[in-house]
């Protein structure tokens, strides 16, 4: 005597449905290559894409920023000897209707940190390996502090703000959310 498999319950029907559907809506959401946009080592000879500088060989945060679409000449993402060069170039690529999948810039919470005289200046060092970055929108800003980067006057990011808040009593400037990062923040940087 044959013994029949009892049919599938309800149950198992809709979650098997669930979690096909919700597999499914992950893959139409996702980047377009299923892949998770990560930071990369900033070492070599990497040059600013604004200015051409390389960029281990200067101080300060560094950036870079990933594209859907468009983006640099070379693989991977447009990357900067400052912060304020990252940001200048990422608002004129959203002028130009790219699509940013991702930004990141130096984490001054997570390296541990010099700040260093030379010539009159007081400069913060730069940390180029990928663990140094963290997403800029999950990052606060010291601006107008007396610590400059390769630039000059910069964007000083941490990812805690108790870090940010001592910098800043150390060092002059203030500390600002990543929605205070606007063009017009950016133009004065930049005068």
């Amino acid at each position: 005597m044959t013994k029949l498999r009892p049919a599938a319950s309800r149950r198992a029907v809709l979650v098997g449905a669930g979690t096909t559907g919700a597999a499914l809506l992950a893959g139409c959401l996702g980047s377009g290559n299923g892949k998770s946009v990560e930071p990369i080592a900033l070492t070599g000879t990497k040059q600013c894409e604004t200015c051409g500088m390389v960029l281990e060989q200067h101080p300060g945060p560094k950036a870079q920023f990933f594209y859907r679409d468009e983006g640099p000449e070379h693989d991977g993402p447009a990357w900067f000897c400052s912060a304020w060069e990252g940001f200048q170039y990422d608002m004129r690529a959203s002028d130009r209707d790219w699509t940013r999948r991702e930004g990141f810039i130096t984490d001054y919470s997570a390296v541990d940190y010099e700040v260093f005289s030379d010539g009159g200046d007081q400069f913060i060092s730069s940390h180029l390996q990928e663990e140094s970055f963290s997403p800029v929108s999950e990052l606060v800003y010291v601006v107008g502090s007396d610590v400059v980067g390769a630039m000059g006057d910069d964007l000083l990011p941490f990812g805690e703000r108790a870090d940010a808040d001592a910098f800043a009593d150390e060092y002059g400037g203030d500390v600002i959310d990543y929605d205070a990062v606007t063009p017009r923040l950016i133009g004065q940087i930049g005068r």
